[in-house]
């Protein structure tokens, strides 16, 4: 089978290759599945520059998130049946024509989402709405996000919306405010106009703000956590643009602000099963009406590795690039 491996960490469109290795044999518990499509996030390239929380052993397999096909299935393995379309999230090594899965952690996919909804379906959508769950707001109440026009933070605002919370989003460029609206997102800031903290005011109609969300780091962060009110949170979900958080001390201790991390690869197992539920049934709900849209910026076969990440790298783009095997 055709599996993208990188032998050495660096650039992803240096060392990403396409190589064959063996066909697996699913264990007690698994299933193999035939790799429909794959998203590439931020952090599959961060694995592959060897900059994530995760390093895994040299050469490597890559990819954490795809559409599959049911295409054999381990001993004790019940609930599933061949030919059965599956999504999964968080199992390495999903760039592959084949790989092997944990049974008990696949979705099926029901047959009115289409193969590209449903390759993104687990790790961004689940991980938006496990954090609007982390963020403990409620409806009415107005929340403050960068990187607003990130794939996050696009799926925040509709699904924030679609649960009565205000979100506020702030984006770097002024044509990230049009590029956000044709999506049907309003509320949207660009810090690079002079009276964007007046925008904010009229926007909010000086209501507080009780949540932000950082996923761009450096002093981005700490223009979110300056439109907080007292007692607000901020949250550190990414860091796009720099590694460190510049935070106004004066921000923390007169706001009596608290500062936190999110990492959905810790928060999201351990929610219990029927919560876990009730979130994928809520995303596969937004999902099919429209309320919650995952679009596409490109579909790249895999053996065109370096042009899918040129693609996913590109600014202002709209939706996810799929890897097909």
């Amino acid at each position: 089978m055709r599996a993208l491996i990188h032998p050495t960490f660096g650039d992803p469109e240096q060392v990403l290759r396409i190589e064959d290795r063996p066909l697996p044999e699913p264990g007690a518990g698994q299933v193999r599945l035939r790799t429909l499509l794959s998203p590439i996030h931020n952090h599959d390239l961060w694995t592959v520059r060897g900059t994530y929380g995760f390093k895994p052993d040299l050469p490597a397999a890559s990819g954490t998130e795809a559409l599959g096909v049911v295409d054999a299935l381990g001993s004790g393995v019940e609930h599933l049946a061949v030919g059965q379309r599956v999504a999964m999230g968080g199992t390495f090594g999903a760039w592959s024509e084949y790989f092997l899965a944990n049974a008990a952690g696949l979705i099926p996919v029901p047959d009115a989402l289409s193969d590209e909804d449903a390759a993104q379906l687990v790790s961004m959508p689940f991980s938006t709405i496990t954090l609007l769950r982390f963020l403990d707001v409620k409806p009415g109440e107005w929340i403050v996000q960068n990187a607003a026009n990130g794939a996050v933070g696009r799926m925040l605002a509709q699904l924030g919306a679609a649960r009565g919370i205000n979100v506020l989003g702030l984006v770097r460029r002024t044509a990230g405010i049009e590029e956000l609206r044709t999506q049907g997102i309003e509320g949207v800031v660009a810090t690079d106009q002079d009276d964007w903290r007046e925008q904010v005011a009229r926007i909010t109609g000086g209501a507080p703000i009780v949540a932000g969300v950082d996923s761009v780091g450096g002093s981005s962060a700490g223009d979110v956590l300056s439109l907080l009110a007292e007692g607000g949170t901020l949250v550190a979900f990414g860091a796009m643009n720099s590694p460190t958080m510049e935070i106004a001390s004066s921000d923390v201790i007169f706001k009596q602000a608290t500062v936190k991390g999110f990492w959905g690869s810790k928060v999201m197992p351990s929610l219990d099963p029927a919560t876990r539920g009730e979130l994928f049934g809520e995303l596969v709900q937004r999902v099919s009406d429209g309320t919650l849209t995952l679009p596409v910026a490109g579909i790249f076969d895999a053996a065109d590795i370096g042009a899918a990440v040129q693609a996913s790298n590109t600014a202002g783009r709209i939706g996810k690039v799929l890897l097909r095997f």
